[in-house]
């Protein structure tokens, strides 16, 4: 038989496993990360590493420090384990080397 009534591949069939695999691919667990108020880092410094490591524009940047100011903590992105880890390091580093005790921290989202 040629009128596809023995076809194997049915549209819809495929369509269905297409499907159910799509649904069984978990996307992978996304961080956010965190600064800290503290009473010694400068705001100033702050915006930069805001610019810097987490690619914000100066309006973000000023927007997002005030906050950290004024309720403690702070949301400077979301992003997978491995870039939220890196970016943490990135400022750990940034802020020790430029004499700041200024706290990054990831949790899962």
């Amino acid at each position: 038989m040629v009128n596809g009534a023995m076809n194997e591949h049915s549209p819809e069939i495929e369509e269905d496993v297409v499907s159910e695999v799509r649904d069984e691919i978990d996307e992978p667990p996304m961080y956010k990360v965190l600064l800290h108020n503290d009473d010694y880092t400068t705001m100033e410094f702050v915006v930069e590493i805001l610019m810097l490591v987490f690619s914000k524009t100066p309006e973000e940047a000023v927007e997002i420090m005030l906050n950290i100011h004024q309720k403690g903590i702070g949301i400077c992105g979301v992003y997978t384990y491995e870039v939220s880890e890196t970016k943490v390091n990135t400022v750990h580093s940034l802020a020790r080397e430029h004499g700041f005790p200024l706290k990054c921290t990831m949790e899962e989202e």
